[in-house]
C-alpha cells in the first residue's frame, strides 16, 4: 500500500510538471485534456493515504490472520 501510494504521488507531481510545461505553452486544448482527464479527480491519493494509515494501526499478526482467514 506504501508503495502504491508512492507511486500515486509521483505519477500526480509528474502531471502537474506537464500541466505546468503545457501552460508554458499556451495549450489549451492539451491543459484542459491534463486536467479533466487526470487532474480531475484526485481522491485517489486521499484513499490510499487513508489505507495505509488504516494498515499501520492493524498489528502485522492480526493483518496476516485476516488475510489468511479471508483468502
Amino acid at each position: 500500500m506504501e508503495l502504491a501510494l508512492s507511486l500515486e504521488k509521483l505519477t500526480n507531481e509528474k502531471l502537474l510538471n506537464l500541466h505546468e510545461v503545457v501552460n508554458e505553452n499556451n495549450d489549451v486544448h492539451l491543459a484542459d485534456f491534463v486536467e479533466s482527464g487526470f487532474l480531475g479527480d484526485r481522491t485517489a491519493i486521499k484513499k490510499i493515504s487513508e489505507y495505509v494509515a488504516q494498515v499501520r494501526r492493524v498489528d502485522k499478526g492480526h493483518g496476516k490472520f485476516f488475510v489468511v482467514a479471508g483468502g
